[in-house]
This record gives C-alpha cells, structure tokens and sequence, in this order.
C-alpha cells in the first residue's frame, strides 16, 4: 500500500537518530569496544543531517530557500568537523588557532539565522511588526541572561592576538545570538506555533546549549573530550534534519497575532529588568548589561504599540457604533444623541428635522434582489451626504434617512434632500417621502420630534400613494366605460357597497381604500372577454365558462403592472373565490381568501341579483338577501353576509370616494 511505505528521507533520519542512541551509550562507556571504522560515525550523522535538509529543499520549492540556506550551514559545520580529524588531528599538540575549521565551524551561524527567518516568513507571512518585537524581547533577555552567565567568564579566560581574541568571543556570542534567536521565535508565535517548530526548535536549542556548555566547561577546565556531550552536536544536527521533514504546518497569521501579549515576552522583561538592578550591587559584563537595556527598550516600545493599537481600537470601535456600516452615514444612535445635545442647551438653535422615507425601494429590491437593493442605498446615502455632509445626514435603518439641518433655508434643502434621494431607470422609480419638525419650536423631547416628523412623513407617504392609486384606477376605469358602460357603472355600485361593508368591519383605512378600489376593478380582466361572450342573453356553455374565469388572472395582470395597485391586484384575483374552496382561480377557502376579496364577493353577487342581466331579470331584493344568507358559510363568508345586511339596513348615505 502507498500510505505504508516510508519516505527514503524520513527513513534516513530514523537510522540517523538510532545511530546518535548508539554514539551517546558510546560515549558514556555503555556498550562494546568501538571500532576503529566508527570513529567516523560522529561526521557521518553531520552529513546525513545536512543531506536531508538539502534534500528537502530540492523536493518541495516552497521552503526551498530556507532549507537551502540552514542546509548550506550544516554542511559548513560537517566539512570543519572532517577537516579537523582529517587534516588538524594528526598534528596533535602543534594545531593552529584558529584555522580553516574556526571559519566553517562558525559558517553555521550566519546560515542558521538567515534560514530561520526565512522559515518564519514562508510560515506565517506577513505579521504585525509588534509581534516581532515580542521576539526581539526574548532574544534580547535571553542572550542577557546567557551573557551574564557565560560570555563574561569566556572573555575572562581569552588572550593572544587579536584573531585568537575575536574567534574566542565569537562562538559565545554566535550561540547567544542563536539560542536568543530561537527563543525570539517562540515569543513571537508562541505555544500556536509549537507544533510547527517544535523539531526546529529543540534541534537549533541543542546545537546552542551544547556550545555554551562546552564553552562554560573550556573557561572552567573542566571539558573531557569523548563524554557525552560531544554527541550533542550530531543529536541537534539530526533534529535540525528531522525538522526539514516535519509536516509544514502553516500558521495563521491573524490568529498569532490575536493571541496578544503573551507572558513569555512579559518574563524576558522582568529577568533583563532584574539583570540591570543587578549590575547595580554587582557589576555584570558590558554586553548583558547592554542586551538588558535592548530588552527593557523593546518592552517599552511594545507597550506604547499596544496603546496605541487599542486606542485605534477604541476609535474604530467608536465609529461603528456611531456609523452606518452600509452608506457610511451616522446612524440612529447618533441622531439620538446629536438631538439630546441640542435640546439639553439653554437656549436651543433653531433648527429642522428632517425625516425620509424612500417610496418604491421595497419593489426594487424584490425586482433586482438585495445586492442591488444595498448598492442603490449607498448611491442614494452618498447624494443625501453632499447636501450637508456626514454630519448632518443620518441613516435611521432600512430604507429610513434623516437630516438635520439649520432653520434658515431648510425647505430648500429638504427639497434638494428628496431630490437626492430619488432615481428611477427601466421598470423601476425610487422616490422619498419626508416629514419635518422645527425645534425646539414644535418639540422638546428627542422622541416627540422623532414622533412627529415619522407622523408626518407617513400622512404624505399616503397621500402620495392614494394618489398615483387613483391615476392609475381613474384611467383603467376610463377604459372599462369606453369598453362596456354597463361593466363601469356595476363597479361603481359594488364600490360603494364594499366601501360601507369594509367600513362596518372595522378595516384600517388602507385596506378600506384597497377594498374599493377592488370593487370598482373588480371586472378588469372582462376587457379581454369577447362581447359574444360577455353579453351572451343565454346560459354560457363549459368552454365559454372557462374563458370567463380566466378574467381575474388578466385583470389582476392588469393591476400588477402599476406598483401602487399591487395589493388592489391581489384582491382582483380572489374576488371569485368560495368560502367551501370551490371557486377560482386558485380554490382558496375560508380565511385564506383576503378579507378584501371577500367583501368585494358578497357584494358583487349582491348587485348582480338585483341588477337587469342579457340572460334574467333583476331579483326582488327580499329573495336576493335570503339568496346571500342561504349561501352564507358555503359560498360567502357568514361574518361578511351578517355586516354586509347591517349595512343594507342601515340609511344609504352618501359617501365621499375616499382619495
């Protein structure tokens, strides 16, 4: 099976990890004589380590640089070690310090750093600058803390020629930087990170405590070449190997960052902080005094990185709050707000609120979607806030706008207002309603003047309806008498009916509106009924009473192409259904018919029995009312029949239409 075999690499570093179990037990004195040929495994498992690390960078390009790099390093590092048993070792007492095997020992570091961070980069992209001062806080209180400790009692024991002093000091100081380096890692991604650089970083931190141990034990005397420690080197070489063939495990950006300041950075400032009170009693090597101050510095400077992203933080926080996140206007909570500030002064400035509401949006978002519906708002928000400015012009929520302006040219201004809020295009007219308030005159209080200005942008919202409803019902009536007078005049009789019946109900007065201008389309769709048909003096057979019934689907076509006579379409369409279900088009029953529609049935059959037809006379208007009451509960809703006799018993008054 494929998932059972092992990777030629992986398979490598699990030989080359028994091979350092095996050297380690060598060097503690556990075990059999060791061969002379196994001398060499030391370099050989450096080889291997490097090889993997290479190897990893030619088969996978997206680490390739780092890999590349580290590797490099590893390799340096290997060729000194061979260099030295090869061409130093033979010369016992008389090899030369520092030589060729200094300068490749020390190649590592350079490459170790490059790689690292090149890791880092291809791992987790771009991060917010203060998490690298989180590791550049650890770095700086670790290689404090390890200067203190280490490089003071190296630098103690260095003597000779310039080139001997500076080789010296560089392998403290390049395993300082190396180990800071590691730990500046771990104090940037934190414990998110450790699975991802967990082989890194236990290889790179072998390699950098087994340096400063070995250095620690040079200055003090009391290094033995052979011990256990000398297989320290090829173990971290190994891991820094095994890392190269670690799952990738990329680390999200944004949930590092979000992690915040962890304790980590926190404990590298208190041990640097420590270190200079210190050096105060007792006085400590210049360069851990120094990395202690760096330290102290960074935590300074995270700290005012810190105020400063949560004070961004708070201001954003501020304006969401305040803003409207669609158009980008000030929202209700800050109308609110601006309104209390202004009412609560001694004296208020007179100024106008002006309150909108867009006419038509809700069919423009039903005929191009909400996507559309969101861009026309912001348009229309953005137009609103060149009248005054983001200030002044607020968004209240759905398709609600506001502004506030001065008194002194303010109907000018809502006009203009109205103006921006309006568009129209193929099929569609978006318009606003407004309704204004003075202040302080007209209103004290915050909610009166939103009470009033709503009030009124309502009442105009109405009129403005009834009044495109009565264009469009006045000219498709025109059409009606022009086709048929007989069909005008029975829905102006039905109307009136149906008016008083609604009335009676206790309908609001919208749907009593609705309710007769139903009544007088009610025979809309009969325009598309041949007068063969339609004036028939006899009994209409199957096929003529299918043609008829589809009168209500045309007339409710009809209706439905004007916006202001959508809901008046709807009851067009039910006005023949039966209260048993057993009418058209759609066999609603009961409740399930508008309530409209069903005044509009019972009095519509009522003008019928009692109105000349081609095909029977008029019915006496006792049998008619009995007719009503027999087929109430089957044909008729029983509630509406019993308000529809109240009315018929009551005085006919004259009704003025209502407009």
């Amino acid at each position: 099976m494929r998932g059972s075999r092992l990777h030629p690499a992986r398979l490598t570093l699990s030989i080359a990890a028994v091979l350092v179990a095996i050297l380690a037990l060598h060097y503690a004195g556990v075990g059999p004589a060791w061969p002379a040929w196994a001398e060499h495994l030391y370099e050989a498992l450096e080889v291997l380590a490097a090889a993997c690390c290479l190897w990893r960078a030619v088969a996978h390009p997206k680490e390739r640089k780092p890999w590349l790099v580290i590797g490099l390093g590893m390799v340096s590092f290997a060729a000194a070690d061979l260099y030295y048993t090869i061409a130093l070792q033979p010369l016992g007492d008389d090899i030369p310090y520092p030589s060729l095997a200094d300068a490749l020992y020390l190649g590592l570091y350079p490459c170790c750093f490059v790689g690292l961070l090149l890791l880092a980069r291809c791992r987790a992209g771009r991060l917010p600058w203060m998490l690298w001062v989180d590791g550049l806080i650890v770095a700086l209180g670790f290689a404090a803390v390890a200067s203190a400790l280490v490089y003071g009692r190296v630098l103690d024991r260095t003597g000779g020629d310039p080139l001997t002093v500076a080789t010296n000091l560089a392998y403290p100081m390049s395993d300082i930087l190396l180990l800071g380096l590691v730990a500046g890692l771990l104090g940037v991604f934190g414990l998110r990170g450790w699975r991802a650089w967990s082989a890194v970083i236990c290889g790179f931190a072998l390699l950098g405590v087994a340096d400063t141990i070995y250095l620690w034990r040079v200055a003090n005397g009391t290094y033995e070449v052979g011990g256990v420690l000398d297989a320290a080197w090829p173990a971290g070489m190994v891991l820094v190997g095994a890392a190269a063939w670690q799952r990738p495990r990329r680390l999200d950006a944004r949930a590092v960052a979000d992690r915040g300041f962890l304790p980590v950075p926190l404990i590298a400032g208190l041990c640097a902080t420590g270190l200079l009170v210190t050096d105060h009693y007792e006085r400590l090597d210049q360069s851990a005094v120094w990395a202690a101050a760096g330290c102290v510095l960074a935590v300074v400077v995270r700290l005012g990185g810190t105020f400063r992203e949560y004070a961004r933080m708070l201001r954003t926080s501020r304006h969401e709050a305040a803003s409207d996140a669609l158009t980008g206007l000030s929202n209700r909570r800050s109308l609110i707000a601006e309104l209390e500030r202004r009412l609560a002064a001694d004296e208020p400035e007179p100024a106008v609120l002006a309150l909108f509401d867009l006419d038509g949006f809700k069919a423009y978002n039903d005929a191009f979607g909400h996507p559309a519906g969101d861009l026309l708002l912001r348009r229309l928000g953005a137009r609103l806030a060149e009248i005054g400015g983001h200030d002044v012009a607020f968004r209240m929520g759905g398709d609600e706008f506001c502004i506030l302006l001065p008194a002194d040219g303010s109907a000018d201004l809502v006009g203009r207002a109205q103006l921006a809020l309006s568009e129209s295009g193929e099929g569609f007219t978006v318009g606003a309603s407004a309704g204004t308030v003075a202040l302080p005159a007209e209103a004290r209080t915050v909610s009166e003047a939103l009470a009033i200005a709503d009030r009124r942008m309502y009442a105009q919202k109405r009129g403005g309806r009834t009044s495109a409803s009565n264009q469009s019902k006045d000219v498709l009536l025109r059409a009606v008498h022009e086709r048929s007078p007989n069909l005008g005049a029975h829905g102006g009789e039905v109307a009136e009916l149906a008016e008083r019946t609604a009335r009676h109900l206790g309908l609001e007065i919208d749907m009593v509106r609705a309710v007769r201008q139903g009544a007088e389309l009610h025979d809309i769709g009969k325009l598309a009924i041949p007068d063969t048909i339609l004036n028939k003096p006899g009994a209409l057979d199957d096929a003529e009473w299918g043609f008829m019934r589809r009168h209500t689907l045309v007339g409710e076509r009809i209706l439905a192409a004007a916006p202001a006579l959508v809901d008046v379409a709807r009851l067009v369409r039910a006005s023949h259904e039966r209260w048993d279900g057993d009418g058209y088009p759609d066999g609603l029953a009961g409740e399930e018919i508008p309530l409209g529609a069903r005044v509009i049935a019972v009095c519509d059959a009522w003008d019928a029995m009692v109105t000349d037809r081609p095909y029977r006379r008029a019915m006496p208007r006792e049998e008619a009312l009995a007719e009503l009451g027999r087929c109430a509960g089957t044909q008729f809703d029983p509630d509406v029949v019993e308000a529809f006799r109240a009315v018929l018993a009551t005085p006919r008054r004259h009704l003025q239409a209502l407009a």
